[in-house]
């Protein structure tokens, strides 16, 4: 039983000795990082990416949040003059910007439930452009932490055929420890 003991023993420290070094020490990793890179960027939307130092993704944020808002103020704008030109018409006026391009009332209030659709789907855009940009950063924060080393390479590689004078073609994986 002791034997067996001094074994174990003898092959977990062993193990324990031929481990990898780490480049990456724990003192330079900030465990923070993707929580204040999302929070920047809820806070203001491209913060997140500045904190990561990814600049060229900044504009890409303020292209899809302001594409998204120009669309749901432009349908917003065209929900309420359909709106308003329908119920001048059922109020008795004649003087609405639609008189002489819409004849049918029915087709002004297809025209503000079209607008209408649209401009909710802008908001849901919107929301979801913000929440991405978020997620965005956060992930970056991560991914930046993650140690990726010169260990693990992916080569192509020809073996020459001996036996059928073939050549094969495909990918070595290689760990060096």
């Amino acid at each position: 039983m002791i034997k067996k003991l001094i074994l174990l023993f003898t092959i977990l420290f062993t193990i324990n000795s031929f481990t990898q070094e780490d480049t990456l020490k724990f003192n330079q990793l900030d465990p923070l990082s993707p929580s204040k890179a999302a929070f920047y960027s809820a806070v203001f939307p491209g913060l997140g990416q500045a904190y990561n130092k990814r600049y060229w993704k900044i504009p890409l944020v303020y292209t899809a949040i302001g594409t998204s808002i120009y669309s749901f103020e432009f349908n917003k704008k065209k929900y309420w003059n359909y709106r308003n030109a329908y119920k001048s018409r059922k109020a008795g006026y004649t003087n609405d910007e639609f008189q002489n391009l819409i004849l049918d009332d029915e087709r002004l209030l297809d025209g503000a439930e079209f607008h209408k659709k649209n401009k909710d789907l802008s908001m849901v855009f919107i929301i979801g452009f913000y929440i991405l940009n978020i997620l965005d950063a956060n992930i970056d924060a991560h991914l930046k932490q993650y140690n990726v080393e010169e260990s693990l390479t992916l080569n192509p590689y020809i073996d020459p055929g001996f036996n059928f004078k073939s050549e094969s073609i495909g990918l070595s994986l290689n760990l060096n420890f």
